[in-house]
């Protein structure tokens, strides 16, 4: 589905971004990782290169501007366009009521959930722009579509991301810019593992709110994004996809 297109994905280093960015490769993409964890977006190339795909890391932190806008006029510089883009990086942040959260760790979830989105959509359209097109796909979640106590900055950034989407993509729909957000439910990644703390109680009680009764795999995801980012969804913008075995449908 992605064959020659170049890809960014931010995040890529492990779970989703990592699944996903091996998908792309898989599909004909050379993929771009971007990330702060260099040892496991080394990896996550080598895994790439291993399977006989095309890809690269760079250390990047989407919270900062001049970061993202030399990464992005990089990847131009160096392959002449950018395709596609996975913006994927995200923390969950601590998991507590309103009046438990501090002001700092507000600040550092909107700051790499929602503007660390907002930085890489500004210069990754900025490039689309320039040569006439592309496809942006950024990670929302289903805490993105419904209200989840006990996760107050987390569900905050994510409907930002949400609004964000929805906006810009009506913003840039007449430039052959498509702009989509997948909205993942329970995911079997290193994330959902920090989140429930190892524990096979609360793990069941999540599973309990999913219809069909169990968390999903990564590539799960990463199959719904190839398929946003390619060709073949060429009609499609502005959604927030639902990836989460019908939970959010309830």
């Amino acid at each position: 589905m992605l064959k020659d297109k170049i890809i960014l994905v931010t995040g890529g280093s492990t779970g989703i971004g990592r699944a996903s960015a091996q998908i792309f490769a898989r599909e004909g993409a050379t993929v771009v990782i971007a990330d702060v964890q260099d040892a496991e977006g080394g990896n996550t190339v080598e895994l790439i290169r291993a399977a006989g795909g095309k890809g690269e890391y760079q250390h990047v932190d989407v919270s900062d501007y001049d970061a993202v806008s030399t990464l992005i006029t990089g990847i131009a510089k160096r392959h002449g366009r950018l395709d596609g883009a996975f913006n994927n990086a995200g923390i969950e942040g601590p998991t507590a009521k309103i009046l438990d959260v501090s002001i700092e760790d507000w600040q550092r979830v909107i700051r790499v959930n929602l503007t660390g989105v907002f930085i890489c959509m500004k210069c990754e359209i900025e490039q689309m722009v320039r040569q006439g097109g592309g496809s942006i796909v950024s990670t929302a979640s289903a805490a993105g579509l419904i209200g989840i106590p006990g996760a107050v900055s987390y569900n905050s950034s994510k409907h930002g991301v949400v609004g964000l989407t929805k906006t810009v993509a009506l913003e840039y729909a007449g430039k052959k810019i498509r702009v989509n957000a997948v909205c993942p439910g329970f995911i079997d990644t290193p994330m959902l593992s920090r989140v429930t703390d190892a524990s096979v109680k609360i793990r069941d009680q999540l599973i309990g709110l999913v219809p069909m009764r169990r968390v999903a795999e990564a590539t799960e995801i990463g199959d719904a994004v190839a398929w946003l980012l390619s060709d073949k969804s060429s009609y499609v913008t502005g959604v927030a996809l639902p990836v989460d075995g019908g939970w959010v449908a309830q």
